[in-house]
């Protein structure tokens, strides 16, 4: 669910983030039933697992989403207490060397939201 906030939270055209509400309002909801599991531990499972470690990843951006960690304090424990272990980090730092351009571009924009019949009819004809 936070993936698909993600992807919906990009820069949209005016009027066209239709799902927005949806994904963001689910990934709040989310975010609330974790911090509550939190309550009593430092990791969801109870000791640092796998669930943490797929779970990561779709929190990351969570200011993408549509979420502030502040009105999630456990899992923004978590998540803090996740960021700092060393293999982390080094996949988080990998990652910046391979996605050194920005995701959503201008021509990525034109794209996704600026595609019609009409524009695809034009392009092959041009």
């Amino acid at each position: 669910m936070a993936v698909l906030a993600d992807g919906w939270t990009w820069p949209h055209p005016a009027g066209q983030n239709h799902h927005f509400a949806r994904y963001v309002k689910e990934t709040h909801r989310l975010c609330g039933e974790a911090n509550h599991r939190l309550a009593d531990r430092e990791f969801l499972a109870g000791d640092y697992s796998i669930t943490d470690m797929s779970t990561y990843p779709c929190i990351a951006p969570y200011e993408c989403q549509g979420q502030n960690l502040a009105h999630f304090p456990n899992v923004g424990h978590c998540f803090e207490a996740i960021s700092k272990r060393p293999a982390v980090e080094r996949a988080f730092f990998l990652t910046k060397m391979i996605t050194s351009k920005p995701a959503v571009t201008e021509e990525f924009r034109k794209i996704r939201f600026g595609q019609t019949a009409e524009t695809l009819r034009k392009n092959r004809a041009g």
